[in-house]
C-alpha cells in the first residue's frame, strides 16, 4: 500500500509540474462552459432594424416606439426608399427592415393598412425567428395602443425574406463549413506536421542541408495549401450542382478571399508550431484555439449579434469569423467586392502579424 501511494505522489507531482496539463485539466472545463453556456443561444438579441415610415403618423411612431423598446430589436437607421434599405442590406449594416405603407393611420379605417417586415435570410432559422418576434410585438397593437375612434383587432405584417425565399439551410451552413474545413486543415495539419519533424528530432537534420530553413518551412506547407484549394474546388462544386446553393457574386473574388484565408490559417499553424513540441500538445491546441472557437463564436452556427459584448470582441480575433462573413456576401448576398474590403483588410493584416511573429519566434526557437 505505500509503495502504492508513494506512485500515486509521484503522479500528482508529475501533473502539478506540468503547468500546460494543469491549464487543460482545470482550464478547459471553465472555458466550455462559458463558450456553451453564453455562445450557444437561439434568442434574438440586437437586431439592428431600419424603418421606411413614409406617413409617419402617430400609430407608426407607437409601433416603432414599441419595438425599439423591446429587448431584442433596436431601430438605428430612418429609411427614405426601399432602394436605401436594399444598399443597407448589402453592406450588413442592418438585420432587418420594417416598412410602413402611405397614409397608415387613415388606412386602418377601411382595413388597407399594410407593414412589411423585410429580413436577411442568409441564416433562415434566425431569420425566422426574427420575423416572428417583429410581428408579435406589432400584433399585439391593440386598441390600447391606437388612437380613440379607431377600431381594428390587430395589425398583421407581411414577411419577406431576401436571399433564401426557399428558406434552404444550405445557403447558411455551407459558408460556416468552408470556413471550418479550410481552418482545420490549413492550421491544425501544417501545426501537427512541423512539430511531428521536431518530435522525431528530423528537423535539425533538415536544417543543415544547403536549404534555407525559410524554403523547408514552406515546403512544408506548400502541399496543405494546395489540397485545401482543391477542398474550395469541390466544396463549390458540391455547394452548387448537389445542395443547389448558387454563387451569386464573383466565382473570382471568391476564390481569392478563399486563398487568402488559407494564406491565413497556414501562418496560424506555424505559430502554433512554434509553441509546442508534441503533437500531442500541437493537436490539443488547436482544438482549444480553432475548432471551438471557429464553431461556436465565428457566427457559423449561432448568431455573433446574441452574445454577450465580452464573447463579440473575442470572436474579432477568430480569422473564420470575417472569412465567412466574406464569403456569405460573395456567394449568397452577391455583393460588389467593394462591400467585403472590411473582411479582407481585417485577413490581410491578421495574415501580415501571423506570418511575421511565426517566423520570428521559429527562428528563435531552433537556435
Amino acid at each position: 500500500m505505500k509503495q502504492f501511494i508513494a506512485f500515486v505522489r509521484k503522479e500528482f507531482f508529475h501533473i502539478f509540474r506540468d503547468r500546460r496539463t494543469m491549464l487543460i485539466l482545470l482550464g478547459m472545463p471553465v472555458v466550455q462552459i462559458i463558450l456553451f453556456g453564453f455562445a450557444i443561444t437561439t434568442e434574438v438579441r440586437n437586431v439592428r432594424v431600419a424603418v421606411l415610415d413614409p406617413s409617419n403618423d402617430a400609430v407608426t411612431r407607437r409601433i416603432i416606439d414599441r419595438v425599439d423598446a423591446s429587448e431584442y430589436f433596436t431601430v438605428i437607421r430612418r429609411l427614405h426608399s426601399p432602394e436605401e434599405a436594399e444598399r443597407f442590406f448589402r453592406s450588413g449594416d442592418i438585420d432587418m427592415a420594417i416598412v410602413f405603407s402611405e397614409r397608415f393611420s387613415d388606412n386602418l379605417y377601411i382595413g388597407e393598412a399594410g407593414v412589411q417586415i423585410i429580413s436577411d435570410a442568409t441564416d433562415p432559422n434566425m431569420a425566422t425567428m426574427q420575423a416572428g418576434y417583429a410581428t408579435n410585438i406589432i400584433s399585439m397593437v391593440r386598441q390600447d395602443m391606437l388612437p380613440p375612434g379607431v377600431r381594428v383587432s390587430a395589425i398583421v405584417p407581411q414577411v419577406k425574406l431576401l436571399y433564401n425565399p426557399q428558406m434552404k439551410s444550405a445557403y447558411n451552413f455551407v459558408p460556416g463549413v468552408m470556413g471550418l474545413i479550410l481552418m482545420l486543415i490549413c492550421a491544425m495539419m501544417t501545426s501537427i506536421s512541423i512539430v511531428r519533424e521536431k518530435e522525431t528530432g528530423t528537423m535539425e537534420v533538415l536544417l543543415v542541408s544547403p536549404v534555407k530553413p525559410l524554403f523547408i518551412i514552406l515546403a512544408k506547407a506548400v502541399p496543405y495549401f494546395v489540397l485545401s484549394f482543391v477542398n474550395l474546388i469541390t466544396i463549390l462544386l458540391l455547394s452548387v450542382y448537389a445542395l443547389h446553393v448558387p454563387v451569386a457574386g464573383s466565382l473570382f473574388w471568391l476564390i481569392a478571399v478563399s486563398l487568402l484565408f488559407i494564406f491565413v490559417s497556414l501562418a496560424l499553424g506555424l505559430l502554433i508550431s512554434t509553441v509546442t513540441r508534441t503533437q500531442v500538445a500541437a493537436m490539443l491546441v488547436s482544438g482549444l484555439m480553432l475548432m471551438m472557437p471557429t464553431m461556436l463564436l465565428s457566427g457559423m452556427i449561432f448568431p455573433i449579434e446574441s452574445m454577450p459584448a465580452i464573447l463579440q470582441g473575442i470572436s474579432t480575433v477568430i480569422p473564420a469569423r470575417w472569412y465567412i462573413q466574406a464569403v456569405r456576401k460573395l456567394m449568397i448576398e452577391g455583393v460588389d467586392i467593394s462591400l467585403v474590403l472590411t473582411e479582407i483588410g481585417i485577413l490581410t493584416v491578421m495574415a501580415v502579424l501571423l506570418i511575421t511573429v511565426s517566423f520570428k519566434k521559429f527562428k528563435n526557437r531552433l537556435e
